[in-house]
C-alpha cells in the first residue's frame, strides 16, 4: 500500500513562503507522478500542481502560475512545493496525490494514494 505523508504547512505572513514535502514509501511506486491539489473551507478542491515521475515534466494551476514550483527527488520519492509570494487566497489544506497529473490538468480524477493533508494559512 502506498503511503503519503505531508510535511511543511503552517502559518506565514503574506509575501512569505513556504515549502511542502510530500514523502511516499511502501509498495511498488507506479503512479506516472505525483502532485498537490489544495482546498479552502466552502471550496472546490484545486488543481495546484503536478509533475511526472520520469521525465519530470511540470504542470501547474492558474492561480499559483509563476509563484509555486514543484518538484522532485527521485531517491527519496519524494515531491515538493515551492511556494513563494503566498497570498491570504492561498489559505487551504494542501494534499499530496499520487496519480497522473497528466489528467488531473484536464480536471480527471485518477489516483492512486492521497496524503492526509498539510494546513497552509497565510495572514495578511
Amino acid at each position: 500500500q502506498l503511503q503519503l505523508v505531508e510535511s511543511g504547512g503552517g502559518l506565514v505572513q503574506a509575501g512569505g513562503s513556504l515549502r511542502l514535502a510530500c514523502a511516499a514509501s511502501g509498495g511498488t511506486f507506479s503512479s506516472y507522478g505525483m502532485g498537490w491539489f489544495r482546498q479552502a473551507p466552502g471550496k472546490e478542491r484545486e488543481f495546484v500542481a503536478g509533475i511526472t515521475w520520469y521525465l519530470g515534466n511540470t504542470h501547474y494551476g492558474a492561480s499559483v502560475k509563476d509563484r509555486f514550483t514543484i518538484s522532485r527527488d527521485k531517491a527519496i520519492n519524494t515531491v515538493y512545493l515551492q511556494m513563494n509570494n503566498l497570498k491570504p487566497e492561498d489559505t487551504a489544506v494542501y494534499s499530496c496525490a499520487a496519480g497522473d497529473p497528466r489528467l488531473w490538468v484536464l480536471s480527471m480524477p485518477s489516483y492512486d494514494a492521497w496524503g492526509q493533508g498539510t494546513q497552509v494559512t497565510v495572514s495578511s
